[in-house]
């Protein structure tokens, strides 16, 4: 039973299904279940049986492999000493860079010696490699860059932070009513409730779908699951589509909608749980508060949490840091596209040394959407919107690490989108809502500043720029004029292995990112009478801080006495 009672865990929070009857989640216990279970749900045997039917059709046992539609077996974490094996001879070094020609330079070299970019910055460059071949690359460098490099993470420190993001076999979300988390970038804690047991780990697909299909069981009035496409293995890409379209006013056109991807890149866990964290927050949002409800009422959300099924099976089953696809390239022994690179917008695989090498982890394959996945999601984009009354308004694509927020252009540093200005402001604005939440900075550029898969050798800042984004694809086929890449924590201490116990922080600060963005284009599309409902939770929110304020103020005047 332990194996999906995290799902029973979001029985009490539903809107669909209202019930003064559920105990508080601080009572919460093992052993209160079944009474939960049983009595709360009692007027509703039929509910009850297809949330039942649901999960426990597909929900693996101790005995058999759950498969999915696709005939696939579930992927299941590595053994903690296979982990330990693959990467302890292996570190990530971060080199300081001050030019575009060092960033060339040692990407050159990385290809050449076909070692793992993780990520780059205008200051720094971040790389994997064996203890062996690090010899091999400072011979390749110019003497400037062969002393100005420190470790990140070392072989065994690096085989550790693998091993924890896989969850714990000893976990368990009945442990207490509420947790410490000590987040490892500023060493805060914070306490929260068991309301976000599904998020005390990273979760793997047969684990994130059958919790999809139970929000779709709960919140039906607001939540449905669909397909964006079919991965090379044949896997579905699946999605959530939020959003509710009141009865009572009449048809306004096309239905403006707001796209959320994550897992472009395998190993970028955080992005597909931050996804979800978001889905969430505003499914159990809906009917509780105004500015939420009001925003659901007026776009679609669609958020897929992997665009890249394959590969992030694969990171589960095989190896933690894959970043590609899983399907073939024209070298049987290099497998995997990167599907960021591989959209058909300004497409760039030819042109340079990365995008054409099938063994890169920058490998843009050999033509523009060669990619099933991208493929995919390019003919379901223009499907919703050439036959199904779509208009997408906003694209949110979350990657990680660097804390960054991109906008367009990616292929070019010199090209400007039309509404640059714009683009600009809000992208401040979502590093703005970031900030107050949790006072992490992230910077605002352009994503052709952001690249770390280009080795162009021209003299400009285009050595940093790449073609084939899914953000410039959407940006300027689509006509999304507000469109940005959002890269998660952190900067850089763990990169793409970030501890668990910075899911739900991670998670908070981008919910109130996609509130902001939610709130500017509700202003845009529907004037003042949206931002009434914002402006009066804020009001109403500030009210209820002063008597707390008031408090703090007796207790200090007490405390000088």
């Amino acid at each position: 039973m332990s194996s999906y009672r995290f799902l029973l865990l979001l029985l009490p929070f539903t809107v669909a299904v209202p019930s003064s009857t559920y105990p508080k989640h601080d009572d919460f216990a093992p052993n209160a279940i079944e009474s939960l279970w049983h009595d709360s749900l009692a007027p509703s045997h039929s509910f009850r049986k297809s949330i039942y039917d649901t999960f426990f059709s597909v929900w693996p046992s101790s005995r058999h492999r759950c498969k999915e539609n696709s005939g696939h077996a579930t992927s299941r974490a590595p053994a903690k000493s296979r982990q330990s094996s693959r990467y302890a001879d292996q570190l990530v070094l971060r080199f300081n860079v001050s030019s575009t020609a060092d960033l060339a330079a040692i990407s050159e070299a990385s290809d050449t010696l076909f070692l793992d970019i993780w990520d780059t910055s205008d200051t720094w460059l971040d790389v994997r490699l064996r203890y062996d071949d690090v010899s091999s690359l400072l011979g390749l460098l110019p003497s400037s860059l062969r002393t100005s490099h420190a470790p990140l993470l070392t072989g065994s420190e690096l085989a550790r932070a693998v091993q924890q993001t896989y969850p714990s076999s000893s976990s368990s979300p009945f442990e207490s009513s509420t947790r410490q988390r000590t987040t490892s970038s500023t060493n805060r804690i914070t306490r929260r409730p068991n309301s976000d047991v599904f998020f005390d780990d990273y979760r793997s697909l047969p684990v994130i779908i059958p919790w999809m299909r139970l929000l779709q069981s709960l919140f039906s009035t607001h939540v449905r699951i669909i397909s964006v496409g079919t991965s090379y293995e044949g896997r579905d890409i699946p999605a959530l589509r939020i959003g509710v379209h009141p009865t009572t006013t009449p048809s306004s056109g096309r239905r403006k909608t707001i796209l959320i991807t994550g897992g472009s890149h395998a190993r970028e866990w955080v992005s597909t749980s931050t996804i979800n964290y978001i889905a969430y927050n505003l499914i159990t949002s809906y009917g509780r508060r105004k500015p939420v409800t009001q925003l659901l009422e007026t776009f679609d959300f669609i958020f897929v949490p992997t665009i890249n099924p394959d590969g992030y099976d694969y990171t589960w089953s095989t190896d933690r840091l894959w970043r590609k696809t899983r399907q073939p390239t024209p070298l049987r022994f290099c497998h995997g596209l990167d599907l960021d690179r591989t959209w058909s917008f300004k497409w760039d695989g030819g042109s340079s040394t990365n995008g054409e090498n099938p063994c890169s982890e920058g490998y843009a394959g050999t033509s523009p959407l060669e990619a099933k996945e991208s493929q995919a999601l390019a003919a379901w984009a223009r499907n919703e919107t050439e036959h199904n009354n779509v208009e997408f308004v906003g694209l949110l694509d979350l990657h990680s690490y660097s804390q960054q927020i991109l906008y367009p252009f990616s292929y070019s540093c010199t090209d400007e989108p039309p509404n640059l200005e714009d683009l600009e402001e809000i992208a401040q604005g979502l590093a703005k809502a970031i900030r107050q939440e949790h006072h992490e900075n992230y910077r605002v550029l352009s994503a052709c500043g952001a690249s770390v898969t280009s080795t162009s050798t021209s003299s400009s800042n285009e050595n940093s720029a790449s073609g084939g984004s899914l953000l410039d694809w959407f940006y300027h086929e689509m006509g999304v004029r507000h469109a940005y890449q959002i890269k998660l924590r952190d900067k850089g201490s763990y990169g793409f292995l970030l501890p668990r116990e910075e899911i739900v922080p991670t998670g908070q600060e981008v919910v109130k990112a996609v509130e902001y963005f939610g709130r500017v284009l509700g202003n845009k599309y529907v004037g003042a009478a949206f931002e009434a409902a914002w402006v009066e939770e804020e009001e109403k929110l500030a009210m209820a801080r002063v008597p707390d304020v008031q408090q703090a103020d007796t207790q200090r005047v007490l405390e000088d006495l």
